[in-house]
């Protein structure tokens, strides 16, 4: 089973443990205000705000929540900025950081406390290309989707990997893919939990469960920034790490 697909099975887990949903909806709202920004504000001529707004539903955001964030959007005078962070936690591990951020030099500092801090280094841009791939991912409730023909529909539209894990299928494919899969899942009626284009590290570094557990630890502070939209890495997680993070 790879390395991502365990670390997006922490982060449910735990998402629904901690309560979380309103640090998700933050970040939903920040994704649908760059998003109409970009491209306006209606959904179907609009592929970066349907996918958001999708994402919302996924996350079981109110309807008025995501038509407040649109209207918003459109006259609010806050401002989210794209930026991007490369460096290495503790003990080697590679950590790719994306933000959305109305005051760089904010988040700037932050991010590079919390590599310094944890005994990390913070990179210069582009440092880390060679060490992640841009998929695409979805995550896919079962239901009572009949799986056999779940999977050859999808793996014709261009999935490259099917994976079951706790009531979901998570579907992965190359970045040119990324929209037949999309359009494929829209035709078969399946409302995706949630899609997203992921860095996904071409390989993974192996450390024991404690030193393991401690770099898990670094990355969940990123991502309790409220800067942060999200964090890859290139760990291995294990079943047992999964246990040792979830105990």
């Amino acid at each position: 089973m790879s390395g991502h697909s365990k670390w997006s099975t922490i982060k449910r887990k735990k998402g629904a443990e901690d309560a979380k949903r309103s640090k998700i909806f933050s970040r939903i709202v920040k994704e649908i205000h760059v998003a109409v920004r970009e491209g306006g504000p209606d959904p179907d001529s609009n592929p970066r705000l349907r996918l958001a707004v999708q994402n919302a539903k996924g996350a079981n955001m109110p309807k008025d929540n995501v038509q407040r964030a649109i209207s918003k959007a459109g006259s609010d005078a806050e401002n989210y900025e794209e930026v991007t962070f490369e460096g290495y936690a503790p003990h080697g591990i590679a950590v790719y950081v994306e933000c959305l951020t109305d005051n760089n030099n904010r988040t700037v500092g932050n991010i590079r406390s919390i590599f310094t801090r944890s005994g990390g280094s913070l990179g210069t841009n582009g440092s880390l290309n060679f060490l992640f791939e841009t998929k695409g991912v979805f995550t896919v409730p079962k239901k009572d989707i009949d799986p056999d023909e779940f999977e050859l529909e999808i793996i014709d539209a261009g999935a490259e990997e099917i994976e079951d894990e706790d009531g979901m299928f998570i579907i992965t494919t190359q970045l040119d893919d990324f929209g037949n899969v999309q359009k494929k899942l829209e035709e078969m009626n399946i409302e995706a939990e949630n899609a997203e284009l992921q860095r996904i590290p071409n390989s993974t570094n192996k450390l024991d469960k404690e030193l393991a557990v401690k770099v898990i630890k670094v990355i969940e502070e990123f991502e309790d920034n409220d800067d942060v939209q999200s964090v890859y890495h290139n760990l291995e997680i294990t079943d047992e790490i999964i246990a040792a993070v979830n105990e």
